[in-house]
């Protein structure tokens, strides 16, 4: 999966690390950090989110986050475009480089394994991802303790498979996604069923 771009694949441990290095002294606001992640900012807002999604307090306001880039990426836009209240919104560079001194590290080992394979178009790739991280937000709003945590780790795992390109493990991510997305089906069918069978 391979984004219309020249060069070699750039890992997202390194891309973060000089994202790191350029950030200012004091600040940086959501609108910097997708302005310097270009065609990774997609990838690494789901990450992000996704991250979000297995606390389960502020599981249900991440569900409803994701449905801003998730349209986006459906409609192939190539960058995510937040309300300006929210692109505007400032984390200090202190803060910032101390969440990505922890997670730079995970990556690192993590790339070891997950790499560029199986090359897929790049806007058809970002449609389904979409589309699929779409319907697993919208599962995130269900009422059914610690069902945010399988989901949360699924829209993680797509969306480092996305960031890394790797169709392998997209494939295998995808797949789980749907299982997902089948199982919350059957149980919403069995809910309905018995609803009209005690009302009947």
């Amino acid at each position: 999966m391979s984004p219309p771009q020249n060069g070699p694949h750039v890992p997202t441990s390194s891309l973060l690390q000089r994202l790191l290095r350029e950030a200012p002294a004091d600040y940086v606001t959501l609108g910097w950090l997708i302005g310097h992640l270009r065609k990774r900012s997609f990838g690494m807002v789901l990450l992000l989110l996704g991250v979000c999604a297995l606390v389960p307090v502020i599981s249900p306001a991440a569900g409803l986050l994701l449905a801003i880039p998730a349209v986006q990426m459906f409609r192939a836009r190539p960058t995510p475009a937040f309300p300006r209240r929210l692109a505007e919104y400032r984390i200090t560079t202190e803060r910032l480089a101390s969440v990505l001194r922890r997670v730079i590290p995970t990556l690192r080992y993590l790339e070891r394994f997950i790499r560029p394979r199986w090359p897929t178009p790049f806007e058809a790739t970002k449609r389904v991802v979409g589309g699929v991280v779409l319907l697993l937000g919208a599962l995130l709003l269900t009422p059914i303790p610690l069902s945010n945590i399988p989901i949360g780790l699924t829209i993680v795992l797509v969306a480092f498979a996305y960031l890394e390109e790797d169709g392998v493990l997209l494939a295998l991510a995808l797949a789980t996604a749907v299982a997902l997305l089948v199982a919350a089906a059957a149980v919403l069918w069995g809910v309905v069923a018995a609803t009209i069978w005690l009302a009947a």
